[in-house]
C-alpha cells in the first residue's frame, strides 16, 4: 500500500469523526434547547396557574362581590337603584318616614310593641310610609345579618308590599328576633324559617330560590349605602319631610311587658296626632284593609318625601 493511500485514509477517517463529533454537538445542542424549552414552559405554567390563583384569591367574594354584581330591583319599589320603597295609599297626602336595621334591638322593640299601630294607620290611610332600612350594625358589631335579612326582603317586596309588610313584622318578632351580638339572619335557613310564617312566602319556591341565591343582594348594599340620608345614622327613626319625629320616653321604672306595649303604643299615638292631626276614623284607606292597604306606589310615581 502506498503511503499516499495511507495518508487519505487517515485523513479520511478523521474526517468521518469530525463529522460524528459535530453531528453529536448538534444533538447535544438541540437536546438541550429542548430541555430549557420544556423548562421554560413549565416554569411560566406554574407561573401562570400561580398568577390566575392569585387572581382568584384576590376576586371579591361575598358581599363585596355583591357590589359589583348585577343589579336587581324588586317590584314594588322606584328611584334610583330601587332604593325607595313607598308603601301605602296613593291618595294620602303625607308621607311618614321610617328608618330601621334588622338587627336593630330598638327597632324590634318598637315593633313588637308598636308595629301594629303603624300598620293601622297605613291601611287606614293615614299616610303613606317610606322605609329606608339600614345595615349599619353589621359594620358595627361585625357579621353579615342586616344584609341578608335585607335581600331577603327585597325577595318578599317582589312578591307584594303586603307579604314585606309581614316578613318585616316576623323578623322583629319575639319568636325569631335574635340578640343583637348573634349574626342569626346571616344563615338563609333562618330567614326561610321565618319566612314559613308567611302566608304568601310559606312554600313559594321562586322566594327561596332569589333568597338563597342571593337575587337581591346588590339591591341590599345599594339600600345600605343609603346610611346616613337625611341625617339620620340611628334607628328607629321617624321624619316627616326634613322634621325629625320625637316618641316620648317610656320611664325607666318596674313594669310589665303589657303595660310598656301599651305605654310605648300611647306615645307613638301622641306623636303621630301632633304631627298629622288626629285620626279621622279609618281615613281615605280604610276599605283597602283587606289587602293590608299595601299596594304600594306605582313605578315612576314621584316620591313626594323628596326623592333622595
Amino acid at each position: 500500500m502506498s503511503n499516499r493511500n495511507t495518508q487519505e485514509n487517515k485523513q479520511a477517517a478523521r474526517e468521518r469523526i469530525r463529522a460524528q463529533r459535530d453531528k453529536e454537538k448538534k444533538k447535544e445542542r438541540l437536546r438541550r434547547q429542548l430541555v430549557v424549552a420544556v423548562s421554560v414552559v413549565g416554569v411560566l405554567a406554574v407561573a401562570g396557574g400561580i398568577g390566575f390563583a392569585v387572581l382568584k384569591a384576590n376576586e371579591p367574594t361575598g358581599w363585596e362581590a355583591a357590589k359589583e354584581a348585577k343589579l336587581v330591583t324588586p317590584a314594588h319599589t322606584q328611584g334610583k337603584n330601587g332604593t325607595e320603597i313607598l308603601i301605602g295609599d296613593k291618595s294620602a297626602k303625607d308621607t311618614l318616614e321610617v328608618f330601621e336595621d334588622v338587627r336593630c334591638p330598638a327597632c324590634a322593640a318598637f315593633e313588637q310593641s308598636t308595629g301594629e299601630e303603624l300598620l293601622k294607620d297605613i291601611h287606614d290611610g293615614r299616610f303613606k310610609v317610606r322605609f329606608t332600612l339600614y345595615s349599619f350594625i353589621d359594620d358595627m358589631s361585625g357579621g353579615e345579618g342586616s344584609k341578608n335579612a335585607l335581600s331577603a326582603l327585597g325577595a318578599a317586596l317582589n312578591i307584594s308590599p303586603e307579604a314585606f309588610l309581614k316578613y318585616k313584622s316576623a323578623l322583629y318578632s319575639t319568636t325569631y328576633h335574635p340578640d343583637e351580638r348573634e349574626d342569626l339572619y346571616a344563615k338563609d335557613a333562618e330567614l326561610l324559617k321565618v319566612a314559613a310564617d308567611v302566608p304568601e312566602l310559606k312554600g313559594n319556591k321562586a322566594f327561596e330560590k332569589q333568597v338563597k341565591d342571593g337575587t337581591y343582594d346588590r339591591w341590599a348594599m345599594e339600600m345600605s349605602a343609603l346610611f346616613g340620608r337625611k341625617g339620620v345614622r340611628g334607628t328607629p327613626t321617624f321624619m316627616h319631610g326634613d322634621k325629625k319625629l320625637t316618641i316620648a320616653e317610656i320611664p325607666q321604672q318596674q313594669m310589665t311587658q303589657q303595660q310598656y306595649n301599651q305605654l310605648a303604643r300611647a306615645n307613638f299615638g301622641k306623636m303621630i296626632d301632633k304631627e298629622f292631626g288626629p285620626a279621622k276614623g279609618g281615613g281615605a284607606g280604610k276599605d283597602s284593609g283587606k289587602d293590608g292597604g299595601g299596594q304600594g306606589i306605582a313605578k315612576g310615581e314621584k316620591d313626594p318625601t323628596g326623592g333622595n
